[in-house]
């Protein structure tokens, strides 16, 4: 009998070839295979007949083949296959499109169970490549529920299908279940064994509703538990100890008076560095709101106590940006900075490594160059990392190591809603600025539609010619690959436009050097447009620039469209921001409206959760979390909060877990896959 741990290669007609496709979807085992849970399900169990057809969509039909399928050669590569179903209510024409192999199973007078998608045809309808499974004469209803699995070009479901099958043969009878008994009573859920068989071979709508909800409530629980211990052995580590040096002359030398958010959130890092304890917090903010002011508050603590400050951003023009920033402030209180990145010259980089190895460099600002082995610190004893969901957990493990437990800081301008970032981030403690530098202007905003374009770009010049500078964004096509045609052909289009204005181009294809330059030129007012893509949306600092337009806004979620217009309201000038695509239907217009109404990231947030689904708000890297199989943070935030309660009062009567020995080793196994050296 196979076990889980056994290759997928094992399974009748996966080969080589198919084994290095399921691998693309990180399937290697069976465990594999059963850990990954279909994207959808395919409800065929409701049959309709052909005549109670009404629109277009899914349906499944149970019909007879009445006439032979006819092949047809459209062009090179291109068939139609055609034939005709019917019921005792009706017919149905039914084309494949360059699948002859379905069409070819079909056999007249045989009747099937058909599932697919109709589609209007003029006046009649057509059935468009469907799934069909053979009736036996004696079926009174042969519709099931399939599940569908996520693929890679090359795989097909029925591939999936026989694999998880397989994966399902290999569950042992005593499959043990890491729920204790009394939640699962509690929550009146499913045990392990029958919600894995529910999953992949459901029998009902219900069957899957009930076992989704276990396996969800199952995976944060373990995150929980992971998380809660996490902080609890945190809490018993020794930490590096700041000396409590009154921060009077920090803040004296600050060119403005900080906002009371920024104050109580450097008077908590300072209490962190002083309990004797590693501190470990986010500091989270909406654009604008003075995150880099906190970050250097720990950073000349650090120095004034004999250690020094890593500073990692995400990029080398952010980093280049935080540098020209903290450099003069921290200068002024007798603290060296230096910038390390990889764009430096040889000649640069020694120079920048000598100084962090003899200590002479307190406060080290770079990309993720600073976790290279050739990096040695002195003295390293606070670590910041911006715009953390850029980085994984392993690279700020990675800086961590470099110092004996240094203060963590990580910080995130993605705002999220208090409660959900208290059990996201379970293992930081948390602080928020939920105030704006005063004298910031709120930032105009207008949704429009391309008959809009020849006034946008009168406006345009009407900025420049007041002496402001003009962004001009376009978006990502699909695969996150930069449409650098649209970016640059929008630029080539501007300047046609405006021949008397001096246009630039930016994206993420150029080399850093080339970015750096652009990004530079423009800060120093020899461009007035800056044509780009995404790449300008994380912190990038121009306070002459106020006007935003977006191309395609429609493309974008919300919260990245409100970090994009966070780009600009950066000086004392008033600031707008422009959306095209207003025109492109209701929803589009409606999202847009969003934006125009509020200034407040924490609104905009809750409205792009609401409407387009955690998935898309937090991307695929799910802010340094252990990778979630099934459940999702947000969509089931009601389970997680349960989730989290009940995790808090098993580990207060048992820290360990050791009476809960399989509960105990799927948190180790789950956060061992996060590669968190707490566990390991």
């Amino acid at each position: 009998m196979p076990a889980l741990e056994d290759s997928i290669r094992f399974v009748k007609g996966i080969g080589p070839k198919k084994a290095a496709l399921f691998e693309k979807l990180h399937i290697r085992t069976l465990r594999d295979a059963l850990e990954t849970y279909p994207r959808d399900y395919e409800d065929r169990t409701v049959l309709t007949r052909i005549a109670d057809i009404a629109e277009d969509g899914k349906y499944a039909v149970r019909a007879v083949v009445g006439t032979e399928p006819k092949t047809t050669r459209i062009r090179k590569g291109m068939t139609l296959v055609k034939c005709t179903i019917f019921d005792e209510s009706g017919s149905l024409p039914v084309t494949y499109f360059n699948n002859p192999y379905a069409a070819a199973l079909l056999r007249v007078g045989q009747e099937y169970v058909f599932y697919g998608r109709v589609q209007a045809n003029g006046h009649t309808r057509m059935l468009i490549s469907p799934q069909s499974e053979k009736v036996s004469p004696d079926a009174e209803h042969p519709g099931r529920i399939v599940p569908v699995y996520p693929l890679t070009a090359g795989l097909t479901q029925r591939d999936m299908a026989r694999v998880s099958e397989a994966a399902l043969a290999a569950v042992p009878g005593d499959w043990p279940d890491p729920l204790p008994e009394v939640l699962r009573a509690r929550y009146d859920l499913p045990d392990a064994a029958d919600a894995l068989a529910a999953i992949h071979r459901p029998q009902s709508a219900q069957h899957v509703a009930d076992a989704r909800r276990r396996m969800v409530f199952e995976e944060l629980f373990l995150l929980c538990c992971g998380l809660q211990q996490l902080k609890e052995r945190r809490r018993t580590d020794t930490g590096l100890v700041f000396s409590d040096a009154p921060l009077s002359d920090f803040f004296a030398a600050l060119p403005f008076s900080p906002t009371g958010a920024q104050r109580r959130a450097i008077g908590e890092i300072a209490s962190d560095c002083a309990s004797g304890r590693p501190m470990n917090r986010l500091v989270q903010g909406d654009v604008g709101s003075g995150k880099t002011i906190v970050a250097a508050a720990l950073c000349a603590l650090a120095a004034k106590s004999g250690f020094q400050a890593a500073f990692m951003a995400p990029t080398e023009i952010l980093a280049a940006q935080h540098a020209e920033t903290l450099a003069p402030l921290l200068e002024k209180l007798g603290i060296s900075c230096t910038l390390l990145t990889g764009s430096m010259n040889a000649a640069q980089k020694r120079a920048a490594l000598a100084a962090i190895e003899s200590g002479a460099a307190q406060v080290v600002i770079g990309t993720h160059a600073l976790i290279q082995q050739s990096v040695h610190f002195h003295r390293l004893g606070a670590v910041v990392a911006d715009e953390q969901h850029r980085f994984g957990v392993a690279q700020r493990a990675a800086l961590s190591a470099k110092g004996q437990t240094p203060h963590v800081l990580v910080m995130s301008a993605t705002p999220i809603p208090r409660t959900l970032a208290l059990i996201l981030y379970g293992d930081l403690d948390v602080s928020v600025l939920d105030e704006v530098p005063p004298g910031r202007q709120p930032i105009e905003t207008y949704a429009v539609g391309e008959n809009m374009r020849r006034r946008i770009t009168a406006f345009i010049d009407k900025q420049i010619a007041q002496g402001g500078q003009v962004y001009v964004v376009c978006p990502l096509v699909e695969e996150g690959e930069m449409n650098l045609k649209s970016a640059e052909q929008h630029a080539v289009d501007l300047q046609n436009a405006l021949p008397h204005r001096r246009v630039a181009v930016l994206h993420g294809r150029m080399k850093s050097a080339e970015k750096e330059r652009v990004m530079q030129a423009f800060a120093a007012k020899a461009y007035d447009i800056l044509v780009a893509t995404t790449v300008i949306e994380v912190g990038v600092d121009v306070p002459n620039a106020n006007l935003m337009v977006v191309e395609d806004a429609d493309r974008f979620g919300l919260s990245q469209l409100h970090q994009l217009r966070g780009r600009v309201g950066r000086g004392t000038r008033q600031s707008y921001c422009i959306f095209f695509g207003a025109d492109k239907g209701q929803t589009a217009r409606e999202r847009l409206k969003i934006l125009c109404k509020t200034n407040d990231g924490f609104e905009v947030a809750r409205a792009d959760l609401s409407q387009r689904g955690p998935g898309d708000f937090f991307g695929r890297r799910q802010h340094g979390l252990p990778a979630l199989h099934i459940a999702d943070p947000v969509a089931d935030l009601a389970l997680m909060q349960s989730a989290r309660e009940e995790a808090e009062q098993i580990l207060q009567a048992d820290p360990t877990l050791a009476g809960y020995p399989e509960l105990c080793a799927r948190v180790h196994r789950m956060f061992e896959e996060r590669d968190d050296e707490a566990f390991n």
